[in-house]
């Protein structure tokens, strides 16, 4: 009996939530997954969908039936890739490679960096003020990830170019399979070979972070064979998904200008406005996970052995959770927003992505009145809601 014949009982859908329009839009087709149940079968992708706020997170923290060491993307290639990185895996194991990925990232450990990123901010802010009309992606939103968190993880200066195209392929690799899957491996790859081949002792920049990885090897407390895929929690998240949210966070303030007015006046209200933001328009939009024994959601059998996607854009539009969740507002106190995912594989960097935005939103706070966009490209991607352009005048 297959798992298709084993979840008779979930509702079945033949929604794509993969299809390009539906990535570029996808509001419509979440709520139509949530409304159909707590549960999904997906025809097409074979998977359940937890499109709910509240089966989304329950999926999130109960890693022992919902465990992350099987992989916790949408096509078995990728998963085999990573197996054995903070993202995959599980109990005792995750906890230590945690430990050793999460030192340079604690809110302690990234608190020295506070004055560099406001410097760099207010810096990179007038630069582009001076301007007048700038890529608010490229010329912005990368600024700070790409200039000071590149250089703290210390991986060589050969390489670092293609550091933007391998995290974007990273994330696309994590989606089901399809055409914007298989075009990424290629680069992923060369991601793979250059973490096994460049990020070696001798070529990191000494007190690194990923010089901190090989210094957890010589301690024993992780074995040198997961080094790798180790680097790579270095390598991709710290890039796109914070460069994604501050891109999304200009966008929305550009069609939210009472709402930027709010911010403007009052300062202090950026940090809940970060969580609005991440909730509003998730950077990443979902991650799967397998599901280890028969689980009960809210009357919908999944399955042992039956994989399902855990849709955090979508629970952050749930009605059922967040009241009148398509009206973007900076007062909500949106705390408990899934924007950083939960339970034990929360984003370890989130405290770093939290103060890179703060201190750019701080800088644009005190200088810009008026966002206009220009422009904007949304990028066509499996997991990642950003823009590959956002074109953006400012007054």
């Amino acid at each position: 009996m297959t798992i298709n014949d084993l979840a008779i009982n979930a509702p079945r859908s033949d929604y794509d939530p993969y299809a390009d329009d539906n990535l570029l839009d996808p509001w419509a087709g979440y709520r139509e997954m949530r409304d159909a149940g707590p549960a999904v079968w997906l025809n097409k992708y074979e998977m359940f969908a937890l499109a709910r706020y509240s089966c989304a997170r329950r999926a999130l923290e109960d890693w022992e039936s919902f465990p992350s060491g099987k992989g916790v993307m949408m096509n078995d290639d990728m998963n085999r890739v990573l197996i054995g990185n903070t993202l995959c895996s599980d109990g005792q194991q995750h906890d230590v490679l945690r430990g050793v990925i999460a030192r340079p990232l604690t809110a302690k450990a990234v608190r020295p960096l506070l004055g560099e990123f406001k410097a760099q901010a207010e810096s990179v802010v007038d630069s582009v003020m001076a301007k007048g009309t700038f890529d608010a992606v490229s010329e912005l939103a990368q600024h700070i990830p790409v200039s000071i968190v590149s250089n703290a993880i210390g991986l060589p200066e050969k390489g670092r170019e293609r550091m933007m195209i391998w995290a974007e392929a990273l994330f696309n690799c994590i989606g089901p399979v399809n055409d914007r899957t298989a075009q990424s491996f290629p680069a992923l790859n060369e991601m793979m070979e250059y973490a096994t081949n460049e990020a070696v002792r001798g070529k990191l920049k000494p007190g690194s972070w990923a010089e901190s990885i090989l210094d957890a090897v010589d301690r024993g407390e992780v074995p040198r064979a997961a080094c790798p895929a180790l680097m790579v929690d270095y390598m991709g998240p710290s890039l796109d998904t914070t460069i994604s949210a501050i891109s999304n966070a200009v966008w929305l303030f550009a069609h939210h200008p009472a709402q930027w007015d709010v911010i403007r006046e009052d300062p202090s209200l950026i940090r809940g406005a970060i969580n609005e933001v991440l909730r509003y328009e998730s950077p990443i939009q979902g991650f799967s996970r397998y599901v280890e024994r028969d689980v009960d959601m809210d009357g919908v059998l999944l399955p042992a052995d039956s994989r399902a996607i855990v849709f955090y854009g979508s629970g952050n539009r749930d009605e059922r959770k967040f009241a009148d969740p398509d009206r973007f507002d900076v007062h909500r106190g949106a705390n408990d927003q899934l924007g950083f995912g939960a339970g034990p594989h929360a984003c370890v960097g989130m405290h770093l992505a939290r103060i890179e935005m703060r201190a750019l939103l701080t800088a644009l706070a005190s200088r810009v009145h008026r966002f206009e966009v220009v422009e904007a490209q949304r990028s066509l991607h499996n997991v990642l809601r950003g823009f590959s352009c956002l074109r953006v005048k400012v007054s």
